[in-house]
């Protein structure tokens, strides 16, 4: 067995060095190379061939006429020139390619030269798209193979890619396949199918949607970015883009081969699946733990890589680009995180997983870690922590978040110093948050995260990369805004919190930490002190100083990536005793540059601890107390497994007894999560009280003789109010209350009679649901449109509708939420108003001409833009009108007329637009027609006025000669 894996190790390695001696430059190739390919030889029969070894005979294994018939084949093969570049390709415009862009053009030409496909990772910013069209268009002039090329990119990078193919290579003709299906389609049958194009860049949404059309096409180049979007074999995607009929591969990444032989296996695999064909042998092959063992395998795999992948550094090759520098930033918990122990709680209500009681289930230690991470970044992350309503933004954002408050003290510093930042969350309800404090603050900003539109994207960095933009902060989710985005108009970067892998952090940093930065990148990665926080970071940077060690070398580590159950379990109980044992705020007064220098002195200390660590110690690291073998509780010769332990008893009781819990994951948490102390129990009320409604708007008169029974069976039980410690004046309300019940009285015989009868006429057959209708219906329609308000409450006849209406406006005071259904209401209504407003406006402006389609014209000014022409503007505003502005579906009705028309018939813009950019456009249209319309009455009432005074004074004028020849007469 060992016999038959070490043969097949060998074949493989024989393999990839054949390949490696065809893309050397040919004054380098060895001429006496064992693995010299002789073509057009002949087969030797077994017997033959083992006559010739028996007798040692060398001379004669080939005849003389083999060889000449050889030399002939030979001569008669075209010879294939490689093309080497030496300086920037002069399709190249508008810049040059740097000296190691150049030589990583010419690596790539040489796979393509001699049918090899390969994988370029440099790391990020060093400019893979640029060198990737650079090939292209080498392509294109040099072997006048234009295509067809197809790249498949992130969603969030396509509207970049476009623009660096018309930068860089402008004699390359890009489409970009994205929409909807109607688009789409439109696109399919109008560009891709007449072929009139050389790239079509496109998703990875895209491919999966459209796999059918992309089948029909003999791709030229196939081009992936973010390539280990394909690192599993069995993913969608990966299976797709293997069916695509292609005649090269390239793929894109930025970041190691995600430390994992087998997602490895599956790229390569990709890009030889004639060499790399079985998974299990290659990973047999190559045993993680017996290649770490023995270094000269580590060499022997390196050299299977390096025919097919090519990665620099930026410290390497970009000499121009000023070093990143990271600092680390301490934080305490703020006084809500801590007293209110939203912290405590959680970890307070998993005693028993704490202390490892019974079994421990990994989606409930899952869930438990990312409630503590939700509370070091903000307690208003809970439902229900922050104060109100009514909810106000103020300086309590700021103090009960330890990051808000290093955040608030440093934007200022670094707006003072002339930065741009980028700030990185991996939550989205910590963008709101964020978003909340920017505008509060007075700070312009921009949003990214994954559920920002396309065009909104797009909108978004141009914004923020234009020249003198007034834009100081990009937030970005991590996962979302991380990939091939470039935003090196900004130079600091502040990480509000950590990624499990360290890989997505730093394409996160080097969004700013790129090309073209003419600034030094700072990195503030803000860490919550004693908390789980810490041992995220501290695990990260376990992984990448590993990778430094290893997979910089040669990409090739099998490290366990899922963290573990034991491993969680610590990371949860790490800090508790700190967390326990103190109440007070940890936030100090201090001034941001002691912060940072702090920061930067841990900073500097966990690096060098680091930098001392060896990989024997790095595999060997675990978060586990009990292990045996090399952990971080061994410090400095030291164990502190002990004294975790020990630390750990005194703060932690065993529970009682195990039971067997069943909770839903929602009301667990939200248990734990309570931030108020409990509530004293409710007065006690009588047994049969009528359940009523304040919507049902009973009599006032009912309420208060409900009122009085409830004191008389408060008095009859005994009942003493109790005194809450919370209220001011606690003792003098208590005093109140405990009178009234010991002055209460029953109910006498006609006082119960009135409250039976009062009890018959409120709405008594109106519901929650019938109410909520009513509420939607009146922001619908208006107060005023009763009938239809009745059609939209139903089991309600109009009349009754109508009587609830009268009574509802009359008496809409006494609800308990009247300010929300008011400003509800009132919103709706504006919308009604604003829809008549535009009806109007769109009237106006079509009676001014015979023929609209034909002669409406639209005053511009300076709004012209550059995507619609007058001719699509003015058929909009015309079928808008004639449609119906008000109507439903509006857009999508008038999307479809578009599509209809004639007159668009090879309109390819105006057909592809989506009713959204449609409805858009329109509003855009809307607001020139209002203007235009403002402008002419400005202009009715200043003629109407001049020829109102200028009669006036032709009437003072005629009055004198008319009294003169009054008087001559006389």
């Amino acid at each position: 067995m060992k016999t038959d894996r070490a043969n097949r190790f060998e074949f493989l390695l024989k393999q990839t060095e054949l390949f490696a001696h065809f893309i050397q430059p040919a004054g380098q190739k060895s001429p006496t190379s064992p693995l010299k390919v002789r073509l057009g030889r002949p087969r030797v029969k077994q017997d033959e061939k083992q006559n010739l070894l028996s007798v040692g005979d060398n001379r004669h294994r080939r005849t003389e006429q083999e060889e000449d018939e050889e030399l002939l084949s030979e001569s008669r093969k075209p010879t294939n020139l490689l093309v080497r570049f030496e300086e920037s390709p002069s399709y190249v415009k508008n810049g040059t390619l740097r000296d190691y862009q150049i030589r990583g053009l010419n690596w790539m030409i040489s796979l393509y030269e001699n049918g090899i496909n390969g994988i370029l990772a440099d790391e990020m910013g060093l400019g893979k798209t640029l060198q990737t069209i650079a090939l292209l268009g080498y392509l294109k002039h040099y072997r006048t193979i234009p295509g067809p090329h197809m790249v498949l990119v992130p969603k969030s990078t396509l509207h970049n890619w476009m623009n660096e193919f018309k930068r860089w290579v402008p004699s390359l003709k890009a489409v970009c396949l994205i929409g909807d299906k109607d688009a789409r389609a439109a696109f399919i049958r109008d560009v891709m199918m007449p072929g009139e194009w050389d790239v079509c860049v496109t998703s990875y949404e895209m491919v999966i949607r459209e796999k059918c059309v992309f089948k029909k096409f003999n791709w030229r180049y196939l081009v992936i970015d973010e390539a280990h979007r394909i690192k599993n074999e069995k993913s969608k995607l990966s299976e797709i883009v293997r069916e695509f009929k292609t005649t090269n591969r390239l793929l894109l990444t930025g970041t190691p081969l995600q430390n994992n032989l087998h997602e490895l296996w599956a790229l390569l695999n990709f890009l030889l699946p004639d060499v790399f064909n079985s998974a299990s042998d290659f990973d047999s092959w190559f045993d993680t733990n017996n290649c770490l063992g023995d270094q000269k395998l580590v060499e022997r795999l390196h050299a299977v890589l390096r025919p097919f992948l090519l990665r620099r550094i930026k410290q390497e090759v970009e000499k121009s680009l000023p070093p990143k520098k990271e600092v680390k930033i301490y934080l305490g918990l703020s006084k809500m995180q801590r007293e209110w122990g939203v912290y405590t709680r959680i970890l307070m209500k998993d005693i028993d997983v704490l202390n490892s009681a019974g079994k421990v289930d990994k989606m409930r230690l899952l869930n438990i870690l990312m409630q503590l991470r939700k509370c070091c970044n903000h307690p208003y992350l809970f439902d229900g922590a922050e104060p109100g309503p009514p909810y106000t933004t103020d300086m309590h954002l700021v103090t009960n978040s330890g990051k808000m408050l290093a955040l608030h003290k440093l934007l200022p510093k670094v707006k003072e110093q002339g930065s741009r930042v980028l700030i990185f969350s991996q939550m989205t309800r910590v963008l709101d948050i964020l978003e909340d404090y920017c505008m509060w603050r007075g700070l312009e900003y921009c949003r990214l995260d994954g559920n920002t539109p396309h065009e909104d994207r797009e909108r978004a960095i141009e914004t923020y990369n234009a020249p003198n933009s007034s834009k100081f902060i990009f937030m970005l989710s991590t996962r979302a805004g991380g990939l091939g985005i470039n935003l090196a108009t900004a130079d600091v970067v502040i990480l509000y919190d950590s990624d499990w892998n360290p890989q997505v952090d730093l394409q996160a940093m080097d969004r700013a930490h790129r090309i073209g930065q003419k600034k030094r990148v700072r990195v503030f990665r803000l860490i919550t002190e004693n908390t789980v926080e810490e041992r995220i970071v501290e695990r990260a940077e376990m992984k990448l100083r590993l990778d430094s060690i290893v997979i910089q070398q040669g990409r090739l580590i099998d490290q366990q990536n899922k963290i573990g159950k034991d491993e969680m379990l610590q990371m949860i109980r790490h800090g508790a005793t700190h967390v326990f044992a103190s109440k007070d705020s940890e936030l100090t007064d201090e001034d941001i540059d002691t912060i940072l220098e702090r920061g930067a002195k841990k900073t500097a200390e966990m690096n060098e601890r680091m930098q001392n660590l060896g990989e024997s110690s790095l595999r060997n690291f675990t978060m586990d107390t009990s292990a045996t073998e090399t952990s971080l509780y061994n410090f400095e010769g030291e164990d502190y497994r002990e004294k975790q332990k020990l630390s750990m008893m005194e703060w932690i009781e065993p529970p009682k007894r195990e039971r067997k819990a069943n909770y839903a994951v929602d009301a667990y948490f939200r248990e734990a999560l309570r931030v108020s102390e409990p509530r004293a129990p409710k007065a006690p009320r009588p047994p049969k009280q009528p359940n009523i409604q304040d919507f049902q708007f009973f009599p006032p008169r009912l309420f208060e003789l409900l009122e009085m029974e409830i004191l008389y069976y408060r008095k009859s039980i005994g009942y003493k109010v109790p005194r809450s410690p919370d209220i001011p004046n606690a003792a003098q309300l208590q005093k109140e209350e405990q009178k009234k019940i010991d002055e209460a009285e029953p109910l006498t015989p006609e006082e119960t009679e009135e409250k039976d009868r009062l009890l018959t006429q409120g709405f008594t057959s109106w519901n929650k649901r019938d109410f909520n209708q009513f509420i939607k219906a009146n922001e619908k329609y208006g107060r005023d449109d009763i009938d239809s308000i009745a059609r939209e409450v139903e089991g309600k006849t109009p009349e009754e509708v109508m009587e609830y209406s009268a009574v509802f406006w009359e008496r809409c005071n006494e609800l308990q939420d009247v300010e929300r259904i008011m400003a509800q209401v009132e919103r709706g209504e504006a919308r009604i108003q604003r829809r008549i407003s535009i009806k109007k406006a769109l009237d106006v402006k079509i009676a001014r001409y015979k023929a609209p389609f034909h002669q409406l014209r639209i005053q511009y000014g300076t709004n012209k833009g550059k995507n619609y022409t007058e001719e699509e503007d003015r058929f909009l505003v015309c079928m808008l009108h004639k449609t119906g502005f008000d109507r439903e579906n509006v857009y999508e009705e008038l999307r479809q007329c578009v599509r209809n028309t004639p007159q668009f018939r090879f309109d390819w813009f105006i057909k592809s637009r989506t009713a959204m950019e449609l409805q858009r456009r329109c509003n855009t249209l809307i607001s020139l027609i209002e203007k235009e319309n403002m402008d002419i009455e400005e202009k009715q009432r200043a003629e109407k006025k001049r020829r109102t005074n200028g009669q006036s004074a032709h009437k003072r004028k005629a009055e004198p000669s008319e009294r003169k020849e009054k008087r001559m007469k006389q």
